[in-house]
């Protein structure tokens, strides 16, 4: 029989090599395919065994042989899921380097340790490419090897019950690129127990421009997990369910464009943790293609593409670094655009010992931003917009932060509670609580450009908080806070920029250091009573100076207050929701829009029933300040959410008598004289 299948066999394989079509060796349901340009010698040895490219095949093992006209890619592993199977075929020029075996439509192929990344690179392999296509409900594919591959998804629905429908253990650089115009959709099931439903341990590139969906029900699962970085460009990403975070990853996250898109997740959105899957940092040699060099950081490099994320569990955050983060637009021609809501409560660190609260930015390094549109909501108690456990730099970008939960506080035992009286605030320790604020950085803070908007409504909310120094030397700069709207527990400069900050429970603008005021428009409301426009420590030994700008300020500025570059004045008759002109001299400084004045008397808010009818609005510019009401301004830049006018033109002058501040009182309860 042997000598048989062998003559039939030579037969066969010289009518290949005659019409130069392709010979397919199939082993049940892998096959390979050879072009008749490369199948050269084929050897029978005993009548036992066939090789092919010095791959060896057992006659006993061998299904089918067969010949077509098929066009073969080489360096291609094709798979092919159809229900409970799947067939896989192999380009003849790899053949000898993959091992492949399926199970029902489980598929598991290892890339020989023959093909190495140096291989790669002097062009003695090319990378490998596995096509995945068609459907299944019962599937997977796992991967293995040790060099960097494509893996190509072209039109793929895979459901794994029981574990991760593609896992990759593959600790290279994996490029997996979401075919054009094609929709794919990977499922794990409730009885998984895996890392992901898409886990890879290497480096993982997102690419291509079709669409990727992702659902993670297993009790472990994240929706997509590296072991290494994850790469981001063109495609879309669409993670709709995961029991833990959306993506995590480790080393770096690097956004590029395309679009990815968060929701129904148990933890946070995006987290990216500094130790790579297995602890320990990877080879230089093994750097990102055109990445980014800083490996094994935890970092993340926000760039271009619209990322769209909703977390709702208690302490998570829409986006996570363990290092630093980065905000930019880096091509000019791939805007960005990042949209995070949270909506959880605060929780009990047991560990820590503290309170812990969603945001949605935060890293545990610095933040920059220097680019891009940001809109952050919280409505979650306690929940931040941005926090930032080291410096926070904001030098370009348009950011929009509202804030509407309440601060939270916990008992010795960890029992927390919301808290919906300010007053209250104070009988916890900083450990204690979590208030909800705008923008939130435990170290220094420069705003040096860019278009940042701040609405806070709870309890506790501030605006704009740093633990350190701040200094603002330009930007526009809008802050509604029912706290503080502007605040540093250190010194704060302002030397350029146009800000509007209004504390409408608490101050406006509030240094617990000295606070200088040296150019720029500074435009504060403070709530009244012994809360000030504009405050100093000045219990600590504190003052402001106002040294140059040009200032306009609701309510009383801070006791003490060192003057000199120009001149101060105030007026005790003025309208709400009105819009007055304020000349330097005889030059139009700027145009702009009183806030709401309540009616009622008593201090200490701007609220239904508080106080600030009596509140002075205060003017200083470099030379002789003018102030005129019932003003039409038209043209110019209107900024700071419709509260500023900077080069309009204006109408309608009626001169308002204005008193000069000429000493102030050095007690408390903010009075003048």
């Amino acid at each position: 029989m042997n000598k048989i299948v062998t003559s039939l066999m030579v037969v066969m394989l010289s009518t290949v090599a005659a019409t130069a079509q392709t010979l397919n060796v199939s082993v049940g349901s892998v096959t390979d395919q050879y072009p008749a340009a490369l199948t050269g010698e084929m050897t029978f040895s005993g009548g036992q065994t066939l090789t092919i490219l010095n791959k060896t095949y057992p006659l006993s093992d061998i299904t089918k042989i067969y010949t077509d006209e098929t066009a073969v890619t080489d360096n291609e592993v094709n798979v092919v899921y159809s229900g409970d199977a799947a067939l896989v075929y192999v380009a003849g020029n790899i053949a000898q380097y993959v091992t492949v075996t399926v199970n029902g439509a489980h598929v598991s192929i290892t890339q020989s340790d023959e093909i190495t990344n140096d291989l790669i690179k002097d062009g003695t392999f090319s990378e490998i490419t596995y096509n995945l296509s068609g459907t299944s409900a019962d599937g997977s594919l796992t991967l293995g090897g040790s060099a960097k591959c494509t893996v190509e998804l072209n039109g793929l629905t895979l459901t794994n019950p029981t574990g991760a429908p593609i896992n990759i253990t593959n600790g290279k650089r994996i490029a997996m690129s979401v075919k054009k115009s094609t929709t794919n959709t990977l499922t794990d099931g409730t009885e998984s127990t895996a890392k992901a439903c898409l886990y890879c341990k290497g480096h993982l590139e997102l690419k291509g421009k079709g669409v990727l969906n992702v659902y993670a029900y297993g009790s472990a699962a994240h929706g997509i997990k590296s072991g290494d970085y994850t790469e981001i460009k063109n495609c879309t990403v669409n993670i709709l369910k995961a029991t833990k975070d959306g993506l995590s990853c480790n080393e770096y996250f690097l956004m590029k464009s395309g679009e990815l898109n968060i929701s129904g997740v148990g933890d946070d959105g995006i987290q990216c943790d500094i130790d790579n899957d297995e602890g320990t940092p990877i080879a230089a040699s093994d750097a990102a293609d055109g990445g980014h060099e800083d490996e094994d950081t935890g970092n993340m490099y926000l760039e271009g593409g619209t990322i769209t994320i909703g977390v709702t569990a208690d302490a998570a955050k829409g986006i996570k670094a363990n290092g630093d983060i980065y905000v930019s637009e880096a091509d000019s021609s791939t805007p960005l655009t990042i949209n995070v809501s949270t909506s959880g409560g605060g929780v009990w660190d047991s560990t820590n010992k503290k309170t812990k609260a969603s945001a949605g930015l935060g890293a545990d390094g610095k933040m920059e931003i220097s680019g891009g549109t940001l809109n952050l909501t919280s409505t979650g108690n306690g929940g931040k917009g941005i926090s930032v456990d080291g410096t926070m730099n904001i030098s370009g970008g348009s950011i929009t932060v509202k804030t509407s939960g309440n601060a939270v506080g916990a008992s010795a035992s960890g029992t927390l509670t919301v808290i919906t009286n300010s007053r209250t605030l104070d009988n916890y320790s900083s450990n204690y609580k979590s208030s909800p604020k705008g923008i939130k950085a435990d170290g220094n803070m420069v705003i040096s450009g860019g278009t940042i908007s701040v609405t806070t409504s709870g309890v506790g909310g501030e605006g704009i908080e740093t633990k350190g120094t701040m200094d603002i030397t330009s930007g526009y700069i809008y802050v509604d806070a029912l706290d503080d709207g502007i605040n540093s527990s250190s010194t704060m400069t302002i030397s350029g920029g146009y800000i509007y900050s209004r504390g409408s429970n608490n101050d406006g603008i509030d240094a617990n250091g000295n606070l200088y005021i040296k150019g720029g428009v500074v435009y504060a409301v403070g709530s009244g009573g012994a809360e000030k426009s504009i405050d100093a420590n000045t219990e600590g030994g504190y003052k402001l100076y106002i040294q140059g700008g040009t200032v306009i300020a609701v309510g009383d500025l801070e006791n003490g207050a060192s003057i000199s570059g120009g001149t101060c004045k105030y007026t005790s008759s003025w309208n709400g929701e009105s819009w007055y002109a304020l000349y330097n001299g005889g030059t139009l400084e700027a145009a702009f829009k009183t806030p709401v004045k309540s009616t009622s008397g008593g201090g200490g808010g701007w609220g239904p029933g508080g106080g600030s009818s009596n509140q002075k609005l205060i003017v200083y510019t470099s030379s002789t300040p003018t102030l005129y009401k019932n003003i039409t301004v038209t043209d110019g830049t209107t900024c700071l959410e419709g509260m500023l006018n900077i080069g309009g033109t204006v109408s309608g002058n009626t001169s308002s008598n204005l008193v000069t501040l000429s000493s102030y009182s050095s007690g408390g309860g903010g009075g003048w004289w």
